[in-house]
């Protein structure tokens, strides 16, 4: 019976340490179905968006959001992962060149140095807001 037991055990442990060591795969998917979305759909990169006073984002992972910018969305891409879109504990205050102009390479949301802005549609950006969830997640 010990034997059962060390071998179970063996196993286990052998099943954790084989196990990938470069993140969460779910995440990684969705990532990669983003960059896939900005292929097919021939995003184009924009230097800038305008903003304003009631901007707003949804995150879709933590290198991509949704920017809702004065009522038109724009795809945007950080630099590294940017893990204050859901940790309060780590918001460092933004920099911006302009106050009503968000740049890519140079302004930052959340702390997090903007890479890449793209503009979108409203279907876009329902569709981008969606990825990763499963049919009927949300209410």
């Amino acid at each position: 019976m010990n034997k059962i037991i060390y071998l179970l055990g063996f196993i286990v442990l052998a099943g954790c340490a084989s196990q990938d060591e470069q993140g969460d795969p779910s995440t990684q998917d969705i990532a990669q179905a983003v960059k896939d979305f900005i292929e097919l759909r021939e995003l184009e990169e924009q230097p800038s968006m305008r903003s304003g006073t009631n901007d707003g984002w949804t995150q879709i992972d933590d290198t991509f959001i949704v920017y809702t910018a004065r009522k038109k969305p724009f795809l945007v891409e950080f630099a590294r992962p940017c893990w204050e879109l859901r940790d309060n504990t780590r918001i460092t205050p933004d920099r911006r060149w302009d106050a009503n102009t968000i740049r890519s390479r140079f302004d930052t949301i959340r702390g997090c140095r903007i890479h890449r802005i793209y503009g979108l549609t409203e279907a876009e950006a329902a569709e981008l807001k969606n990825i990763g969830e499963a049919p009927g997640s949300r209410n």
